[in-house]
């Protein structure tokens, strides 16, 4: 993994974002969520539209409740904290809207207001 870098900082989200819970790195607004309805490794988990200060892990095909996918693990870039992961790649039709969006796991994040 990287050296540990600089966090970059959110445009305000109506004050509204996610971090980090360990470092307290900013990743994520409200507004990005697009669902609070998914499973991750370690519980609920949210299905987010963009992540920043992360670093993401190699690629590897799981099995996950809805189907074979193409993932990659995210970690915090602040303090390689494990996130949750990236779908890359979806083999059901009726999952492909989730390419390109994150998982992370709630109990990962804090939820911060400005």
């Amino acid at each position: 993994m990287k050296e540990q870098q600089h966090p970059v900082y959110l445009r305000r989200s109506k004050g509204r974002f996610y971090s980090c819970s360990v470092c307290h790195s900013q990743l994520t607004t409200h507004d990005d969520v697009i669902s609070r309805a998914f499973q991750g490794r370690y519980g609920p988990a949210f299905l987010v539209a963009r992540v920043i200060n992360i670093q993401v892990g190699k690629h590897e095909d799981r099995t996950l409740m809805t189907g074979l996918h193409t993932v990659a693990d995210i970690f915090c870039a602040i303090c390689h904290a494990r996130l949750g992961w990236q779908y890359l790649r979806a083999v059901e039709k009726d999952q492909k809207y989730k390419e390109g969006r994150f998982i992370v796991e709630k109990t990962k994040v804090v939820h911060d207001t400005v």
